[in-house]
């Protein structure tokens, strides 16, 4: 996320994970916390935007950009998303080569997603 300064333009990009039971959950949540500690973006609650709670979704209304990253095809995250009429842009981590449920989670792999979808971000 671009820090401003001198009152420049600033380019806001939230991250939303899926942080569901499985290990695809799992790299989903890792991957948007490395995407954050890089300043690719700030993480921010899906759980809250499904809850509609006002703050979180008006923030998702008016950031530049939001990044769903979702564990599996079920895609919950861009439900919600598309429920409540905002735009994304959207990963599945299965869609990386890593299975549901039989994938393990290493830092190599979260590293390697991470990398992925920040060029595709960007």
């Amino acid at each position: 996320m671009a820090a401003c300064s001198c009152g420049g333009d600033c380019k806001v990009t939230l991250l939303y994970a899926c942080s569901g039971a499985a290990n695809t959950g799992l790299l989903a949540d890792q991957v948007a916390r490395t995407l954050s500690e890089r300043g690719e973006g700030g993480m921010t609650c899906l759980s809250a935007v499904a809850a509609n709670l006002s703050g979180f979704v008006v923030s998702a209304r008016e950031s530049d950009k939001n990044v769903v990253i979702d564990g599996c095809k079920v895609g919950c995250g861009a439900k919600i998303f598309t429920e409540k009429g905002l735009s994304f842009e959207h990963f599945i981590t299965t869609d990386f080569d890593v299975i549901k449920g039989d994938t393990p989670i290493t830092a190599e792999l979260i590293e390697s997603v991470a990398d992925q979808i920040a060029q595709r971000i960007e």
